[in-house]
């Protein structure tokens, strides 16, 4: 869930304004990681896994190229993708009707294009849009691509299960090369910035709360079963940290059907989870939070179960 006016948008609506003017080097050999299914899902504030159904429905609209390239500091080649002629003019189309709108700054009426400075990216300048069209001087939420700021829900989660592996690796107070390389994974498959990682490792460090191996790893199964499925690139990380944890086949089936045998929830009950553990940060919800809390609820159509549950399980990590 994003926040602001940004959150009105649609994933595919998103996607082409992060696109927009984004043009492969000539030489086709290296393209910018902003480009792969990982940067398109951190600055579109949508995770990681819901991306390929967005990109491959615009493929087949002829909205987006596909192209192999390698990414400065990657391994491998990876899939980038850019807007075919059609899809910008569908970005150009979407642009000019964002920058004809009034919105509300400093109190007076303004066109929002006249508050567009080049070369900020246009959702960046979106997201300093409230849902009444009023301009903040900070924006209301940032991608995982940007090394500051407040995520969107979704990229919370991301972020809460970057933070408790970091926590693991800091168990005997310093992080090996091998585990190092381990996390760099994980925060390349999100499309993390680095700084954001470091700040992630910083209070992870400074916590010391420490998780069970297994518990992290379920997480991670969870996190990879959110759409009833877990695809070949997941099933790799998987494989990576299960050995890396130390778990063992038998283990890592007994959290896999543990995980597939959870109770059906709501579409959004991560979100909505994430939600609960910010407002948990100081041990007790207000009860400005618990407005705030029902209000979200009742946008996400989480059930009382649903948040009985949420309440439960904190309560059992506490």
């Amino acid at each position: 869930m994003v926040d602001g006016y940004l959150g009105t948008l649609t994933t595919e609506e998103r996607t082409l304004l992060h696109l927009f003017n984004q043009q492969l080097p000539s030489g086709g050999w290296e393209a910018p990681a902003i480009l792969t299914q990982a940067g398109i899902s951190a600055a579109v504030h949508v995770q990681r896994k819901h991306i390929p159904r967005t990109l491959k429905r615009m493929e087949t609209n002829q909205l987006i190229n596909v192209a192999q390239r390698h990414i400065p500091g990657g391994k491998q080649r990876k899939r980038v993708y850019t807007l075919t002629e059609k899809g910008t003019q569908h970005a150009q189309s979407l642009k000019d009707r964002f920058f004809q709108m009034d919105i509300t700054h400093n109190g007076s009426t303004v066109l929002l294009g006249s508050l567009w400075q080049s070369p900020q990216p246009i959702l960046e300048l979106l997201s300093h849009l409230d849902e009444g069209l009023e301009f903040h001087d900070s924006a209301l939420v940032s991608p995982l691509s940007n090394p500051e700021g407040m995520a969107s829900l979704d990229a919370q989660y991301g972020e809460e299960l970057v933070r408790r592996m970091f926590a693991r690796a800091w168990e005997d107070g310093k992080i090996t090369r091998d585990e190092q390389s381990l996390l760099n994974e994980v925060v390349e498959f999100l499309g993390m910035h680095p700084e954001r990682a470091r700040r992630l490792s910083n209070e992870a460090r400074k916590s010391l709360k420490i998780p069970p191996p297994e518990e992290v790893y379920f997480d991670m199964i969870m996190q990879a079963l959110d759409d009833g499925e877990i695809v070949q690139e997941e099933v790799d990380l998987l494989d990576t940290f299960r050995i890396a944890f130390g778990i063992d086949q038998i283990k890592h089936q007994e959290l896999l059907d543990k995980a597939r045998n959870q109770p059906a929830v709501s579409e959004h009950y991560d979100t909505y989870s994430a939600a609960v553990k910010t407002a948990m940060q100081d041990q007790i919800i207000t009860v400005d939070e618990h407005a705030i809390l029902r209000t979200l609820r009742q946008q996400l159509n989480i059930s009382e179960d649903e948040h009985a549950r949420v309440m439960n399980d904190l309560a059992v990590k506490e």
